[in-house]
């Protein structure tokens, strides 16, 4: 299969050495990054210079403590300085100055400027998202005092570091040559996971492959309860570079919709995904406002702070350990009882499409880790983001799922939406109903969907007696001639 995969992406195909290798772990570098230098460096055999990988790491990565050096060298000694790293561009209101902030290294958009000609070449890399992985370029404009402007960090260059552009029907058809197995493990690979770590069980590998669902689906959100040590942390914070993973703290109304003094969009707006991770030991500065907002979000992509209504297409994912004896594998005992109070109303949980069963999936080995050749990390995760938009496969679910008659809109709905998540992946060859068999559809998608949804309707009833016996409708599927 190697050879095959090697074939039908070509430079999209990087070596990883996961288990073998700690010169990338001990760099805490993203996937994303990390496959990002590997492509760059790597010989036709997947062999590299450390030498020479590490002088552009020293070099282009700098760490955060580094950042007075760097500010001396662009304001004192007047270098231009080049970097890898994430830029977000804010364009002022009452100046119409354009700025950029570098989150990683603390610099905010009140130090910093874009000017009119840089703009100019860069700026549809920079607007189209609410941050940017990219080579960046800076310099220092110093202050003038007739015109009575401060000194600002400018940018001088931008170059986005995705060497590639994304063709999602070479994606497409590339998948016709694999047979559904084999694109498991292609998934896996290209996530950093070794499929023959799992040997032949693929009841195993797809529950790992759950997961990445809120990567492909707009708006799908998702809970997860999990033993430790399963990588749900890695995989949601690590692997893709369009996802936000928030771990413990505090969480308010402002950092995740809408901050009414910044004027400025929370995290939903600027992500595919916002997992919050160790939800059980999240804080909430109102958990009244926040149950609100929340209930209103997951509902519509609607969020309104104030006189303030924005709309978004993240996800919201809920992860949390949970004990051993607290587990069980038809998702029948309260499972909900240890997370905040916030979570503990049934018209919030019900928002939630479905139950990802993390006890399901096998603690982090060695043996599961990726050591050969595999999909591009950054490539891939790209290829999903832009399945977001593509439509087209939430059409064929409605033509194949025949709803039942008296089924709940929110059943409807979740199973629907979790079915073309799994479309989308398994399957994203698949352009109209002929293109997939009954039986692949119902093995792979529609099965699975309701399942993730029994489990949240199965809560439901432990919460609230309203919802007790009202199980998801068995959804069929249309012939197909």
């Amino acid at each position: 299969m190697i050879g095959k995969l090697k074939e039908c992406f070509d430079e999209m195909v990087v070596y990883k050495d996961l288990k073998k290798s700690n010169f990338f772990s001990s760099l805490s570098l993203p996937s994303f990054m990390r496959d990002w230098l590997l492509k760059r460096f790597e010989d036709g055999n997947g062999e590299f210079d450390i030498k020479e990988m590490s002088g552009f790491i020293n070099k282009y990565l700098p760490n955060r403590d580094e950042w007075i050096s760097i500010k001396n060298r662009i304001i004192y000694e007047g270098e231009k300085v080049k970097l890898l790293a994430k830029v977000s561009s804010d364009i002022g209101i009452k100046k119409g100055e354009i700025s950029f902030a570098m989150p990683d290294f603390g610099l905010t958009s009140k130090d910093t400027i874009i000017e009119d000609l840089v703009w100019e070449s860069c700026k549809d890399e920079l607007v189209g998202g609410r941050e940017s992985w990219g080579m960046v370029e800076l310099g220092y404009r110093p202050p003038d005092k007739n015109l009575k402007s401060d000194g600002k960090i400018k940018l001088v260059s931008f170059k986005n570091f995705c060497p590639y552009a994304i063709d999602l029907d070479f994606y497409k058809d590339a998948r016709k040559e694999f047979e559904t197995s084999e694109w498991i493990d292609i998934l896996l690979g290209a996530v950093d996971y070794n499929a023959e770590g799992y040997g032949d069980d693929e009841e195993k590998k797809l529950a790992m492959l759950t997961r990445l669902l809120p990567f492909a689906e707009k708006r799908l959100n998702l809970i997860e309860l999990a033993p430790k040590g399963t990588g749900k942390s890695y995989l949601f914070g690590r692997v893709s570079k369009y996802g936000w993973l928030s771990s413990g703290g505090v969480m308010s109304r402002a950092k995740m919709f809408y901050d009414q003094n910044k004027r400025m969009e929370g995290l939903v707006a600027g992500n595919d995904f916002v997992t919050l991770d160790e939800v059980q030991t999240i804080s909430f500065t109102d958990v009244d406002e926040m149950r609100a907002a929340l209930k209103g979000y997951l509902e519509s992509g609607i969020f309104t702070v104030g006189n303030y209504e924005g709309t978004a297409d993240a996800g919201v994912i809920l992860c949390g350990n949970i004990k051993k004896e607290t587990m069980d594998g038809d998702g029948y005992r309260n499972m909900f009882e240890e997370l905040p109070d916030v979570f503990h109303e049934s018209a919030l949980i019900e928002r939630f499409h479905g139950f990802i069963k993390g006890w399901n999936i096998p603690r982090m080995i060695d043996d599961l880790k990726i050591c050969g050749w595999a999909l591009n990390s950054e490539y891939f995760c790209s290829i999903l983001h832009e399945l977001r938009s593509d439509m087209s496969y939430r059409a064929i679910v409605d033509e194949l799922v025949i709803v039942p008659e008296g089924a709940d809109t929110r059943d409807t709905e979740a199973v629907k939406r979790i079915a073309t998540a799994y479309l989308k992946l398994i399957f994203p060859n698949v352009r109209n109903i002929d293109d997939i068999t009954s039986r692949e559809f119902k093995r792979y998608c529609l099965d699975r969907a309701k399942k993730m949804r029994d489990t949240i309707k199965y809560q439901l009833g432990i919460l609230d007696m309203e919802y007790r016996g009202k199980d998801v409708p068995i959804f069929r599927i249309r012939e197909q001639e």
